[in-house]
């Protein structure tokens, strides 16, 4: 079997040639009892040869797919077919980035082909943006002395999403509007002086409750297409004064602080509301990271076409985390979490018509820097 010697930063990247790929592809379709089992199943069924490469699949692939055109499946392999953005990177295709080593889908059909059943959860981001949530399995089949991975796909966006949701509203959102009441039961009994601080806080705590439904608001018109930006003239150094002053007060910013720099004032034409999430949720996020009596800084400088926002903190991210940390549901904080840095790449990529950007060394921490348009044109 003629193969093609490719590059690869993690699973092999040599293909099958396209004669044995049809000769597999034959000899599945004319075992009738299994393509009709396949085929009565509705989840996607892939068989895969020891190239990883796709030689028979079920209609379950189509209808989640929702194609009609599949003679180009065959001879793909999962990332390629599902349109992982990092399937096209390389030569060598679905596997053979670095960022394949965080990959579920790529780990369980490794391991199955060591001749274990693997199942594992896979984050996916295609090439037109859309995040996927997928579980699969891969399991070892064994057939007149041929290996192949039979692999399962099942969509859980949807159980993901659910489960962001409910951390987001029953424990953050909650806990606001606890301690909005918990301050509201003291000012009854509070001196006049009480009441002046007390309604202070009740007034911050309110802020940031609207804020977090808001922002949980925009999210899900963002992923569904539904939002529209807004583009209206603003002041770069404005937009992070009013981020620094609601985020100071928070419970991520006690006992650290927070440094900025100033410059010449100058104007851009972007989404003023959108902008702000993106740069709150990215301080909000460095703060999270930063230890105890640490800083942040928060600057922005422009040149004749672009404005850019950087936000620092002292911590390092493992490469691990790195390689994982736009992807939607992927979170160090835990099960239910995962939707800040996703909804950061979401909103400045798909809706400010700029890009997301991010280095982190073990000398000088981590730097995130958003680069958008001077002017937002939709």
């Amino acid at each position: 079997m003629a193969m093609l010697t490719l590059k690869t930063q993690f699973a092999p990247a040599e293909r099958a040639d396209i004669d044995s790929i049809q000769n597999n592809n034959t000899f599945f379709s004319r075992q009738l009892v299994l393509l009709q089992t396949l085929n009565s199943t509705p989840v996607p069924i892939l068989v895969l040869n020891k190239e990883r490469q796709t030689v028979f699949f079920n209609k379950g692939l189509t209808n989640f797919l929702q194609i009609k055109e599949i003679d180009h499946l065959i001879g793909d392999r999962p990332g390629e077919i599902l349109k992982c953005i990092h399937a096209v990177e390389t030569t060598g295709g679905c596997g053979t980035t670095e960022f394949c080593s965080a990959c579920g889908a790529v780990q369980a059909i490794l391991n199955s082909q060591k001749g274990r059943d693997d199942e594992k959860e896979c984050r996916i981001t295609t090439t037109s943006g859309t995040a996927l949530d997928l579980r699969v399995w891969a399991n070892p089949l064994y057939i007149e002395d041929q290996f192949y991975t039979v692999f399962t796909i099942a969509d859980i966006s949807s159980e993901k999403r659910k489960r962001a949701l409910e951390r987001i509203f029953f424990h953050d959102v909650l806990n606001t509007a606890g301690g909005i009441y918990g301050f509201s039961e003291i000012l009854k009994d509070a001196t006049p002086e009480e009441i002046e601080e007390f309604s202070g806080i009740i007034h911050s705590l309110s802020t940031r409750l609207i804020e977090e439904i808001n922002a949980q608001k925009e999210l899900t018109a963002a992923e569904s297409g539904e939002l529209i930006a807004q583009p209206e003239e603003v002041f770069p150094y404005e937009i992070i004064k009013q981020t620094i002053e609601s985020y100071s007060k928070h419970d991520v910013a006690k006992n650290k602080s927070i440094k900025t720099t100033t410059g010449n004032q100058f104007k851009i034409k972007t989404d003023k509301v959108l902008l702000r999430r993106v740069i709150g949720n990215l301080l909000k996020n460095a703060l999270e990271a930063t230890p105890p009596d640490g800083e942040v800084t928060i600057s922005c400088k422009t040149d004749d076409k672009s404005v850019s926002f950087f936000v620092s903190n002292p911590s390092f991210i493992p490469r691990s985390i790195q390689l994982q940390i736009f992807q939607r549901s992927f979170s160090t904080k835990g099960n239910g979490r995962g939707l800040g840095t996703y909804s950061i790449k979401l909103l400045t990529d798909k809706y400010l018509k700029g890009k997301v950007s991010f280095i982190s060394n073990e000398n000088d921490g981590t730097t995130f820097k958003v680069d958008l348009p001077l002017e937002l044109i939709n």
